[in-house]
This record gives structure tokens, C-alpha cells and sequence, in this order.
């Protein structure tokens, strides 16, 4: 488990960029895709091994949580998933990423 906490979501992407997490996963209907290098996975070739959460400023309820996440051909970014009524992410894809728990 990651203990590291950051004020703002900008500011825990720069850190984890700087640590070579530097692709942008985007979960779509059928795969989590990573953007930058249009490469496609299936949660289970995906391992979250960092999660952070940030609450709204405005609404304490509009909560956004930020992963961590390694690929089995090591492949590292991050995918950043809003509570949002408009998130377009597929929820139940990320729910199938095993997390590593420390």
C-alpha cells in the first residue's frame, strides 16, 4: 500500500510520471487501453500498484481516484478514474485489476 499523500491530482500524476509512470490508461468497452502507445490489455495482463483518492473542491462527493498501474510487459502509467456522472470509463474493467497489497 502506497502511503504517499499529494494535495491535488496534478500534482500526484507529475510525481508518478517522474517515477516512469508516463502512459495514460483509458478503460473503453472491451479493453483498458494505453493511449500513447495504442496498445490494448485485459485487467488481467494489468497490476495496480499504487491507488490514490481526491475528494471534489466543491463537492466532497465528487471523488476521483488515481492507479498506478504496471503491465505485464512492464509497461507503467497511470489511469485516473472520476465518480462523476460523465467518468466514460468501464468500471467493471478496472474492478478486474488485481491490486498488489502490501
Amino acid at each position: 500500500m502506497d502511503t504517499r499523500s499529494f494535495d491535488s491530482l496534478s500534482i500526484a500524476i507529475n510525481a508518478l510520471t517522474a517515477e516512469g509512470f508516463t502512459e495514460d490508461f483509458k478503460a473503453e468497452e472491451n479493453s483498458i487501453k494505453a493511449l500513447y502507445s495504442k496498445k490494448e490489455y485485459q485487467p488481467e495482463e494489468l497490476t495496480i500498484v499504487s491507488t490514490f483518492r481526491f475528494e471534489g473542491m466543491t463537492n466532497p462527493e465528487d471523488e476521483t481516484e488515481l492507479f498506478a498501474i504496471v503491465a505485464n510487459d512492464n509497461l507503467k502509467g497511470t489511469l485516473v478514474m472520476s465518480y462523476s456522472a460523465n467518468h466514460f470509463q468501464n468500471v467493471e474493467l478496472i474492478k478486474q485489476i488485481k491490486e498488489v497489497k502490501n
